[in-house]
C-alpha cells in the first residue's frame, strides 16, 4: 500500500465503522471455533494493527505480527502492539508448524501469486490448525481504493475457494459480508468513476455522525452474514483449515 494508506488507517482503525465491525465479527467467529486465548497466532499484513488490537482486546498473549512495510511495524510498535517482524508473506521467517492460527485478513489480493502465500501460511501452520481468509469481492467494485491500496484483484467466491484448494487447505466455511451497504457502494464506486471524481482513501470520507450510523448497520451486518449467507457482498470471509497428519497419510496413500 501507499504509505499515506497505512497512516490514514492508523489514525482511523480503532472506531472507524469497518474496522470496529471487521473485529467484531472476528471475535465471533474465534468464540465459535473455540480458539483458546493460549494460542499461537500469527496476524500475516498487520498494516497499522487492527488485527493485533483485537488479539490484545481478546487476551491473546501470544500472538505476533508479520509485514512487508517498515512504516507498518513502527505504527504497530509505536501504539504498544504484539512484535512485528519485517517479511514477505511468501516467505515467512517462521519455522514449520509454528502457529495454532493465522490470520490472512485483505492481504492476498495484494499478492501476485495469492496461492503461494496460502501456501506458506499453511506451512507456520500446525497439523489441524486454522487459517482466517478475508479478501475484497466481487470485480464490479473495483474503485480508487483498490487502486491506493495496490490491490492485484478481487474475488468471486469460486475463485477464492480455488486458490484456498490449490494450498492443499480444507475449507471450513465461506460466506460474503458488508452485504447492507452493498448496492451503496457499487453505486457510488460507479458515480466516482464515471465523473472522475478524485479520493485519496474512502475511509476518510466518513464524519462523526455518520460513523456511528454505519457502526450500527455494519453490527447488524456482520451477525447476520455468517446466518443468512448473502449471496453478494463487499467482502469475503472464509475459514480453512491444515489437513491432520493422518488425513495427509491417507489421501497420499495409493488406492488398490
Amino acid at each position: 500500500m501507499e504509505t499515506a494508506v497505512y497512516h490514514a488507517e492508523s489514525a482511523l482503525e480503532a472506531h472507524h465503522w469497518w474496522f470496529v465491525g471487521r473485529r467484531r465479527l472476528f471475535a465471533a467467529l474465534l468464540r465459535r471455533r473455540g480458539i483458546a486465548a493460549t494460542a499461537r497466532v500469527l496476524d500475516i499484513g498487520t498494516s497499522s494493527g487492527t488485527n493485533l488490537r483485537l488479539m490484545r482486546e481478546l487476551g491473546f498473549a501470544r500472538a505476533v505480527g508479520v509485514d512487508a512495510s517498515i512504516e507498518a511495524a513502527r505504527l504497530c510498535r509505536a501504539k504498544g502492539f504484539a512484535p512485528v517482524s519485517l517479511a514477505d508473506a511468501c516467505a515467512l521467517p517462521f519455522a514449520d508448524a509454528s502457529f495454532d492460527l493465522v490470520l490472512l485478513t485483505d492481504v492476498i489480493e495484494h499478492i501476485g501469486e495469492d496461492v503461494a502465500a496460502l501456501r506458506e501460511a499453511r506451512r507456520v501452520l500446525r497439523p489441524g490448525g486454522d487459517l482466517l481468509i478475508t479478501v475484497p469481492a466481487f470485480p464490479a467494485l473495483w474503485g480508487r481504493q483498490d487502486e491506493v491500496s495496490h490491490h492485484r484483484r478481487r474475488y468471486r467466491r469460486a475463485g477464492l475457494r480455488a486458490a484456498i484448494a490449490a494450498a492443499q487447505l480444507e475449507l471450513a466455511d465461506c460466506f460474503h459480508f458488508n452485504f447492507l451497504l452493498f448496492p451503496a457502494i457499487f453505486a457510488a464506486r460507479r458515480l466516482i468513476r464515471r465523473l472522475g471524481l478524485g479520493c485519496d482513501n474512502e475511509n476518510t470520507l466518513t464524519g462523526r455522525r455518520a460513523n456511528a450510523l454505519l457502526a450500527r448497520l455494519f453490527a447488524v451486518d456482520v451477525a447476520l452474514a455468517p446466518v443468512l449467507r448473502p449471496p453478494f457482498g463487499v467482502s469475503l470471509l472464509a475459514w480453512a483449515r491444515k489437513p491432520e497428519a493422518r488425513q495427509r497419510e491417507q489421501s497420499a496413500a495409493p488406492r488398490r
